[in-house]
């Protein structure tokens, strides 16, 4: 998931962690079927087992997939950091009259896969941070709509204080969305933007060269 201060950028999502279990039935009374509660709505643990299955298939097809799936172990952790992430940023998005659209971005994905050296070169990088095909578009409308969001607030993302300015808006946000995740998944964690022990709050922009 090209810093977009000289260039566009390819996103990669929270970064992804090593060796965990595919995900198991959920339990507690308070959550059940439900992986995470945010803002009244529920995701639900087949949802995010779709899109583990997802990826994992995606992978499964690669000739490196063995060791995509070694390095994309806590796979079910860090999909559920972005179903969570997608819904606080949307509402950021929301209230800051942020939008995006499919044009914007087709723009986008095609000058990435421009850079990364065509579009099968563009799936394998994302395919790399645990991104299934069909969620490419999906991670560029997230990327597209982080700038935006920063634009809105006046947050220059390649500077700390930039940074600190998103971050406090989106924890500002995210503690407004009474987000409940199902103990077995973690904790999130308001102040970070993140779940549990998942290492980044948010997409961080890399370059195509980056990625390699």
């Amino acid at each position: 998931m090209f810093r977009r201060r000289t260039a566009l950028s390819v996103s990669a999502t929270a970064a992804l962690l090593v060796a965990a279990p595919l995900l198991a039935a959920c339990g507690g009374a308070a959550h059940p079927g439900a992986a995470a509660i945010v803002d009244g709505k529920r995701i639900t643990v087949s949802q995010l087992q779709a899109k583990v299955k997802d990826v994992r298939a995606a992978q499964a097809e690669d000739p490196q997939g063995s060791q995509l799936v070694m390095n994309t172990g806590r796979l079910s952790l860090a999909t559920l950091n972005g179903m969570i992430f997608d819904e606080v940023l949307a509402r950021s998005a929301k209230d800051a009259g942020v939008t995006v659209s499919r044009a914007d971005v087709q723009r986008w994905r095609a000058e990435a896969e421009r850079q990364a050296g065509g579009a099968e070169r563009l799936q394998a990088m994302w395919l790399q941070q645990g991104i299934a095909p069909d969620e490419i578009d999906t991670m560029v409308r997230n990327q597209l709509l982080l700038d935006g969001v920063a634009q809105h607030l006046g947050a220059d993302r390649g500077k700390p204080q930039g940074q600190q300015k998103l971050a406090r808006a989106l924890a500002k946000t995210s503690r407004s969305m009474g987000i409940d995740v199902n103990p077995r998944f973690g904790k999130w964690d308001d102040r970070q933007v993140i779940l549990g022990e998942t290492k980044e709050p948010w997409i961080t922009p890399a370059s195509a060269k980056e990625q390699v």
